[in-house]
């Protein structure tokens, strides 16, 4: 392998031609970025090698130097994977390691890969692979979630339990019902994935620092060549813009979100006081000093990494709002948070699609919470409309006087006897008890997107064919 060269003879020539004295230690500290960015390797490897196949082809190189800087960069690539390459911190970033290998490598040809470009336009085009891959990868693990919840939902299509309004029993639903709902909340965060996918889908390469190029360049060939859709209309909006990242960890932190509220469910539903569920082992934790304890960390740190997301949003946000046109090094902040909003936003879908795929339901224990705190109300109330013409708000206030009847009685409200209802309306029949059952309940909630087991297995159906 070529000796490499140290750190300051590999500089000089590169960067600090124009400078009569080295940088202070701090500078070259706040200045380096390789030890994160070095995560773009793959990215700026590949849009090296367009960028030279297309200077090539139009004639500014020459055939044998881009073979020689294809095969170079191929060499430098196979160096990174064998963990072999020396990231060097005085280069400063990703772009000049590799530059600066390249050259070891191969000579007088690596010099002659920057041509038309600049490390403005190559960072974008780096950044913008990277981020495209990552929506991919987070699009497939939301998948693999919606996958999950539907599995599990067609376990329990006729599984009641309580639904809650401020976490207080409300109306009986479906376990699966519910579970269908996260499925609709993920389905969006891969339509907002897509979305940011295919907006960022346009090439920065060849914009150059700012201005475009002198060079007879073909950018629709390096797009192209990326996998992008076209190249970016204007050079100064190619080199400044951080929208797709800014995009991408938005929609990342609206995915965290919906994780954080299924984990909080999971949390409360396998605490003792609700029992609905139970995480397997794989997903629970126990106590350094009480041997009894079973914590759902799994759950809880999908809730927490939230908050780091959605920082990492609001970095991006900060970094990019007071900047003019064009290129700043302010941005180079950009790449941390993305890495981090992402590298959590994956690993909390991977923790969470296990837990789901795991989860051992109680349906006794559902069934006994769906009847408590009175929550056929609704159908009661719902009867009286249908059956005696009463307006709703009137029947409303007929059962909340039946309700507090019963909660002075200390029984439910089906436990009510005939004579019971109608002493607080008259006309009230023994027809009111066909609907007071939770089973009765959920069935008659046949509209379009109920709870019924019947519009239940629909939805399913239907989730399948949208989603998977």
């Amino acid at each position: 392998m070529t000796e490499r060269p140290s750190a300051s003879k590999a500089q000089a020539p590169l960067l600090r031609a124009r400078f009569a004295a080295d940088p202070a230690e701090a500078m070259a500290r706040i200045n380096s970025s390789i030890e994160f960015d070095k995560r773009l390797y793959a990215e700026d490897i590949a849009g090296s090698q367009a960028h030279a196949a297309m200077l090539v082809a139009q004639g500014i190189l020459s055939a044998a130097d881009g073979t020689a800087i294809a095969d170079g960069l191929e060499s430098v690539g196979r160096e990174i994977e064998a963990g072999e390459f020396q990231f060097d911190p005085a280069l400063e970033d990703i772009h000049m390691n590799i530059e600066a290998r390249l050259i070891a490598l191969i000579g007088e040809p690596g010099k002659r890969l920057h041509t038309a470009r600049s490390r403005n336009d190559q960072v974008a085009t780096d950044l913008k692979l990277w981020v495209r891959a990552a929506l991919e990868g987070a699009d497939d693990r939301l998948r693999d979630l919606q996958a999950a919840l539907i599995a599990r939902a067609e376990e329990h299509i006729e599984t009641v339990m309580p639904g809650f309004t401020h976490l207080q029993p409300a109306q009986p639903i479906t376990f699966a019902h519910h579970l269908l709902a996260y499925v609709e909340m993920f389905g969006r965060d891969r339509g907002r994935m897509a979305d940011a996918r295919a907006r960022l889908n346009e090439c920065p390469l060849g914009a150059a620092a700012l201005a475009g190029t002198s060079f007879d360049i073909d950018r629709d060939a390096t797009a192209r060549a990326l996998g992008f859709d076209r190249p970016t209309a204007n050079s100064i909006d190619s080199v400044s813009d951080r929208d797709f990242a800014m995009e991408a960890v938005a929609a990342a932190a609206l995915a965290a979100g919906h994780l954080s509220r299924l984990a909080e469910e999971l949390v409360v539903w396998s605490s003792p006081g609700f029992g609905f569920v139970r995480l397997s082992d794989a997903f629970s934790t126990g106590s350094s000093i009480m041997p009894q304890k079973r914590n759902p960390d799994a759950a809880e740190l999908v809730r927490g990494k939230t908050g780091r997301i959605v920082g990492a949003l609001v970095a991006l946000l900060t970094t990019i709002k007071g900047l003019t046109l064009a290129y700043a090094k302010d941005m180079q902040e950009d790449k941390e948070p993305v890495f981090d909003a992402f590298d959590s936003l994956i690993l909390c879908l991977e923790a969470m699609v296990g837990m789901i795929r795991d989860l051992t339901a109680d349906p006794e224990r559902m069934r006994a919470m769906a009847g408590s705190g009175h929550a056929t109300a609704t159908d009661a109330a719902d009867w009286l409309v249908r059956v005696l013409g009463l307006p709703f708000r009137e029947a409303h206030g007929v059962v909340g006087r039946l309700v507090r009847l019963a909660e002075e009685r200390g029984c439910d409200l089906e436990a009510l006897g005939l004579a019971d209802f109608q002493t607080i309306e008259p006309r009230i029949t023994d027809g009111i008890f066909d609907v007071l059952g939770i089973d009765r309940s959920v069935a008659s909630r046949n509209s379009l997107a109920g709870t019924a087991p019947e519009r239940v297995r629909a939805a399913l159906a239907r989730a399948r064919e949208r989603f998977l």
